[in-house]
């Protein structure tokens, strides 16, 4: 891992990860997002901006470059259910610009899940399409559709794994082509079976797929965030300990001010 962000670092250099989610306020005052990224603690190897995931939210774009600006390390989703590769290299390019280096490539919750059901998807490329993508901007300096940079990249570059998916080969087959495309670390969806969860990890080790890529294991509240405290903590506590899991990932976006609480509880930093 060449990129020297502090999360390639961390990883690297076989440091437990630990990462969180930070959901940009819906709001156009910087302020907003500077009380925000207060409630973070400094202990965080990156932050994961969310991209409107649930519905509209202040822009992750914007909230990522902020981020960067007052030395925190951003992960920035690129998202293709909304836009095509014309726009997503350019969002890439200007992430880049802003200090933004790290990356999470991702399809997108359908939109029929979301807060505007009529809203249309794009789709133009996959996550792994998109991964491929900014890889060749890494190693080649080349764009989309193969045009040269006028500058070298250094990008950080991330994907999504289903732990869940049934059968696990068929699951396998698909987290392969992603790291076979440049995928350098990938978050897991929420952890919430850690029998299945270890079934799959299992597999993964077996494949040697955890020597190819860094895994980072989410964990996410269910119903009130308060009162599943403890639960998350035990949960990443466990995650922690189990072989091929490089670190651990928070899913409090809207609950950031908990996120200390629980790397305490769980003795994570």
């Amino acid at each position: 891992m060449k990129v020297k962000t502090k999360l390639a670092q961390a990883l690297s250099n076989g440091k437990p990860a630990l990462t969180a989610e930070c959901l940009p306020p819906v709001s156009a005052d910087p302020a907003a997002l500077a009380k925000l990224e207060k409630s973070l603690p400094e202990c965080l190897d990156a932050i994961l901006v969310s991209d409107h995931q649930r519905g509209p939210s202040g822009s992750a774009f914007a909230c990522a470059a902020l981020l960067a600006a007052r030395k925190r390390e951003p992960v920035l989703p690129v998202v293709t259910r909304d836009k095509n590769r014309i726009a997503l290299e350019s969002d890439v390019l200007g992430a880049a610009t802003l200090g933004v280096r790290s990356f999470l490539c991702v399809s997108g919750t359908h939109q029929s899940l979301g807060a505007n059901r009529s809203a249309a998807g794009v789709h133009d490329v996959d996550s792994t399409q998109l991964v491929q993508a900014l890889g060749r901007m890494t190693s080649e300096s080349v764009g989309f559709a193969g045009e040269p940079l006028d500058s070298a990249l250094d990008l950080f570059i991330g994907a999504v794994a289903h732990p869940y998916l049934r059968p696990i080969e068929l699951g396998l087959i698909g987290l392969k082509k992603k790291i076979a495309a440049g995928a350098q670390v990938l978050w897991t969806d929420p952890v919430f079976d850690l029998e299945s969860f270890d079934q799959w990890i299992n597999a993964m080790r077996t494949a040697g797929l955890d020597r190819k890529v860094a895994i980072i294991a989410s964990v996410m509240p269910v119903g009130g965030a308060e009162a599943d405290l403890d639960r998350c903590s035990d949960v990443a506590r466990e995650l922690r300990a189990i072989g091929g899991v490089r670190g651990i990932h928070l899913m409090f976006g809207g609950h950031e001010e908990l996120v200390s609480r629980v790397i305490t509880a769980a003795n994570l930093a």
